[in-house]
């Protein structure tokens, strides 16, 4: 990329869904425009079914747009010819049901992607898996299956299966929202250290004090467009649209 080019530029964004049993089309994204450069840790807040998580799934082209553009590290990747698996070697998405493989180890999980997909040598991918695991305290699970573990640390495993192939870009879905009140902590903690580290990361989260602390930006969504955008300072301390001081009102502690 040339210098100074955002790592992730989406303008006006549309997206529809069929309307079970109905005529017409559903507008889940409407006018989304978003640009984040790098080392921008982007928060995505808003009530269910405001947009986020279908946000984050057409960015990594899991989901067909109906208008606009995506260009991720210069390129237009919204262009149907695109080859999204391509595409996604430099994105890590992480998902709120963690999707991990269950009938493969931890390690295998962690070293599956790099070895099939980026041709990474086994000694090289395993040494890496090490490396994460152990840094984000699961080096001793490395031989367990999914089953074996808690809700946490199935996350902290899917995290690092998404760190082990080195992103540009990290796409986080509700990561907390499956999990007991008492492992948010521990899985929030790793997204903290990333964010510290310069990690660029588009995550969408219910999390709002997490939000204020870690986001360089933070986006409201409401009915599918971005109603309200800027520092967390800005947006979760002094909103200028109704809709947000509406929603901000529901979800902080009074």
């Amino acid at each position: 990329m040339a210098a100074g080019t955002p790592l992730l530029e989406v303008r006006n964004l549309r997206k529809t869904y069929a309307r079970h049993g109905e005529a017409g089309r559903r507008v889940v994204l409407d006018d989304v425009s978003l640009t984040i450069s790098p080392g921008d840790v982007v928060c995505l807040i808003g009530s269910s079914g405001s947009g986020k998580s279908t946000l984050l799934r057409c960015l990594d082209l899991l989901e067909p747009i109906d208008d606009g553009v995506i260009e991720f590290q210069g390129r237009e990747i919204s262009d149907p010819l695109v080859r999204p698996q391509e595409v996604r070697r430099d994105i890590g998405m992480v998902f709120q049901a963690y999707n991990l493989f269950p009938h493969l180890s931890v390690l295998d999980n962690c070293t599956l992607a790099p070895r099939k997909v980026h041709g990474v040598p086994a000694a090289a991918a395993k040494e890496r898996a090490h490396e994460l695991l152990d840094r984000f305290g699961l080096g001793e699970h490395v031989a367990k299956h999914p089953d074996q573990l808690s809700g946490g640390q199935q996350q902290r495993v899917a995290l690092v299966r998404a760190l082990c192939t080195d992103p540009a870009l990290l796409l986080l879905d509700e990561i907390t929202a499956a999990l007991d009140p008492e492992l948010v902590g521990e899985v929030l903690d790793i997204v903290r250290s990333l964010a510290e580290a310069g990690t660029t990361m588009v995550l969408a989260t219910h999390e709002m004090s997490f939000a204020r602390e870690v986001a360089s930006h933070v986006c409201f969504l409401d009915a599918g467009r971005i109603a309200e955008e800027g520092p967390p300072a800005q947006v979760l301390g002094a909103p200028t649209q109704a809709r947000t001081r509406e929603f901000l009102r529901r979800v902080l502690p009074q």
